[in-house]
């Protein structure tokens, strides 16, 4: 795996919902950092990419009430245990569950297994709430999928929950995971 700047040079057999973040970051002259590896299907692979990155390993968890009628991204360091109980009395839903792969791919346009705050670019209706744990913002820097799960970025903590999420038009709730 190579740290590599900006968007790749050859597009072809790239996705178009890849290459639309990279038209997004570019367009807001963002500076990132990608690295190109095989799909990231669980933690371990993520934190051999992240050694490469440098940056803030996060869990990106897609969320919903009971009811399906509430949807949550919630970005949180990926070594700490998630309990859907910590969560739940912060932003005041009775009961959290993992939405569903269709709700996913309808309001951010991404499958499992690359679930990212990039996909937020994609929810113009503000449909998903962004819940963020505090040490997630302590970093210099965040690794992110761009839609995909076979490359990685590398951006500025300050202009990801900044300039970035300003663009896409939505807010982040901090929360506070304790995770034991």
């Amino acid at each position: 795996m190579e740290l590599m700047i900006g968007r790749p040079s050859d597009l072809e057999g790239r996705l178009d919902k890849e290459i639309r973040v990279y038209d997004f970051l570019d367009g807001l002259g963002i500076e990132y950092m990608r690295v190109d590896h095989e799909a990231a299907d669980n933690m371990e692979v993520c934190k051999a990419i992240d050694e490469v990155l440098e940056a803030t390993i996060c869990k990106n968890l897609f969320l919903c009430n009971r009811q399906q009628t509430a949807f949550y991204l919630l970005m949180m360091p990926g070594d700490k245990p998630f309990k859907t109980k910590e969560i739940s009395s912060q932003i005041n839903s009775a009961r959290l569950s993992f939405a569903g792969p269709e709700h996913m791919e309808q309001y951010l346009d991404i499958t499992p297994g690359a679930v990212s705050i990039m996909g937020l670019m994609n929810d113009k209706n503000n449909a998903v709430k962004l819940l963020v744990d505090e040490d997630v913002l302590k970093g210099e820097y965040v690794g992110c999928h761009p839609c995909v799960n076979t490359s990685s970025l590398r951006i500025k903590t300050e202009d990801l929950f900044g300039k970035i999420l300003d663009a896409m038009g939505h807010d982040k709730t901090v929360v506070t995971l304790v995770g034991e």
